[in-house]
């Protein structure tokens, strides 16, 4: 395992909040118990790890009530989703962990963002491609963030068939 998946910075939370984080794959772990959910496939079966709420990190963060608007940024693969807070604040965890070491690369570490259930978020950015792999930085935003999901169908298929051959969604 790489030093830098264990003792380095693999995410940072910025943008509108009171208190920027950089946050190690340890601080992570020593996140409030009320904030962990220790096997994600009690939310959805078909995944599996430990994650945290994204309500936990935003508080510890301290949110500006004037972020509405949360951008994922993955610099891994240039991927950037911006998506309505209020559709997903108290739905969505970030994957950090698979049993007690750091979510592997090729399962969209070093964070994955998941939203169980997207569909029922009823907001129309919160879609499949909502749930981010690579995750390192987390802005939270006054209006849409930089978002780079494709748009038409064709890219969007494409998208989906690059990831499956890079590790699978």
């Amino acid at each position: 395992m790489e030093k830098s998946q264990t003792d380095g910075v693999v995410l940072r939370i910025d943008g509108e909040v009171q208190r920027p984080l950089a946050l190690t794959f340890a601080d992570l772990r020593a996140i409030a118990a009320q904030h962990q959910v220790p096997d994600v496939s009690q939310l959805a079966p078909k995944r599996s790890g430990g994650a945290i709420r994204l309500e936990g990190l935003l508080a510890q963060a301290g949110a500006k009530p004037t972020g509405d608007y949360l951008t994922l940024h993955s610099s891994t693969d240039d991927f950037h989703a911006s998506i309505p807070l209020a559709a997903v604040r108290d739905r969505a965890v970030l994957i950090y962990r698979l049993e007690n070491e750091p979510l592997p690369i090729k399962a969209g570490g070093p964070v994955r963002f998941f939203i169980p259930d997207h569909a029922a978020c009823h907001a129309a950015e919160v879609d499949e491609c909502a749930n981010v792999k690579f995750v390192d930085r987390i802005e939270l935003t006054h209006g849409r963030g930089h978002d780079n999901r494709p748009t038409e169908d064709e890219a969007h298929a494409e998208l989906h068939r690059r990831q499956e051959e890079a590790g699978g969604k």
